[in-house]
């Protein structure tokens, strides 16, 4: 058994503290309504947490006119403040839609239930990313070997609703493209007092042992399962900079995010490619860039909560992610959906930029003019770009610490 699975509840709790589109007539609708009528859904509720990301009013409730749920409700937080809730036994939800490389601490402590493929109608048109995996990474280190809770692929700790591979958000009128494209920019002294990091460590120390390679400051094989004498010195780094006034914020919150690249605050950052198109949707000069190093690969979506007495709903919403309606919502944000359902319902000069790497065509929406190419090209350009896909670290105790030291410097 490996220290993943030697995880205890109370370190789990302490370390999550510490961290603080119409439906239709999409496939869904109608295989919905007869799982309605079978499963009595109209007498379930959906109560769901996460990411504001996902979790959208307009998303919902789309949801329930499909499905004829009974109520729907649902409760923007962030990862580690949703896990303190769940871990600390909230009875609150019914499932927690989350980034992949958290489940363990739900899995080990028996607070989620797997949700089986055959109660997906959609399952079908998923992509090939989540069903085949890739030989370059370990099975526990990529999205196949993390999502499935058994090895015939029939049953999932967590259905993908929406994925991506993050990058590096930088003015262009002051960060020049060459700039920008590593991970390095975050930490580069020219940008002192003006560059952002991530307030989730999980997030922030893989950026950080990316940059450090490329300095030639470390040569971690995978940013995401560091050792211990790993997370050591990229914390002495951490702090270093920190005391040095290299960054102006780190941000936890959407809104701040944007906020702080339209105003100039920060001109480098790790960002959601979704911010940087609301910087853009603002006027302002702001472009995601293709890190040499290669992306961060994540994806969230809903896991069932054991305590759930709603389990049929949860199946059906999970579903509904998947039917292609939601999917576009999340698309024309900068998002990816798992599955190709979307294609039928996204117009083909959509699709064709946001996926296939094509110029955008047609009147000008949210700072994407004729002829613009969205930034990092297709999706399969991007896939061929990925560093590291995020994991649960199996030192994710030290990596709390240490995350507590670098706050408090």
């Amino acid at each position: 058994m490996n220290k993943q699975m030697e995880m205890t509840r109370r370190f789990l709790l302490k370390g999550a503290g510490a961290m603080a589109v119409a439906a239709g007539s999409v496939p869904f609708a109608s295989a919905s309504r007869a799982f309605a009528a079978e499963s009595a859904l109209a007498n379930e509720s959906l109560r769901t947490i996460g990411l504001s990301v996902t979790v959208q009013e307009r998303i919902l409730a789309d949801f329930k006119t499909a499905s004829g749920v009974g109520s729907v409700s649902g409760t923007a937080s962030t990862h580690p403040d949703a896990q303190t809730k769940i871990l600390s036994g909230s009875a609150d939800y019914d499932c927690w839609e989350t980034n992949v490389e958290r489940l363990p601490a739900v899995v080990m402590t028996n607070n989620v239930e797997a949700v089986p493929v055959s109660s997906l109608k959609n399952w079908a048109n998923i992509r090939d990313t989540f069903t085949k995996p890739d030989a370059k990474w370990a099975p526990n280190a990529q999205i196949t070997g993390q999502i499935w809770a058994d090895e015939g692929q029939t049953k999932l700790w967590l259905v993908p609703a929406v994925y991506n591979y993050d990058s590096v958000g930088y003015n262009p009128e002051v960060v020049s493209d060459e700039e920008a494209n590593s991970w390095t920019a975050l930490f580069d002294p020219k940008w002192k007092g003006k560059s952002g990091l991530n307030t989730d460590p999980l997030t922030a120390f893989g950026q950080v042992f990316m940059a450090m390679n490329t300095l030639g400051l470390s040569d971690v094989k995978n940013p995401a399962n560091p050792s211990q004498a790993e997370i050591d010195e990229a914390i002495k780094f951490l702090i270093a900079k920190k005391k040095d006034g290299q960054f102006r914020a780190l941000w936890g919150d959407f809104g701040e995010l944007v906020n702080l690249l339209a105003s100039g605050e920060m001109v480098v950052c790790d960002a959601w490619q979704p911010a940087v198109m609301a910087v853009k949707a603002q006027g302002k000069a702001c472009r995601y860039a293709v890190p040499k190093e290669g992306y961060r690969g994540w994806a969230i979506g809903p896991a069932m909560l054991a305590s759930s007495p709603n389990k049929e709903a949860v199946a059906a919403y999970a579903d509904y992610w998947l039917s292609g309606p939601p999917g576009i919502a999340v698309s024309e944000q900068g998002y990816y959906s798992p599955s190709t359902n979307l294609k039928q319902f996204m117009s083909p000069e959509k699709y064709a930029f946001w996926y296939e790497g094509k110029p955008w065509v047609g009147a000008p929406e949210r700072g994407i003019k004729e002829g613009d190419l969205r930034d990092g090209g297709s999706l399969e350009q991007r896939a061929a770009n990925v560093a590291y896909w995020h994991q649960w670290p199996e030192e994710y105790d030290h990596i709390v610490q240490k995350w507590d030291e670098f706050l408090s410097a």
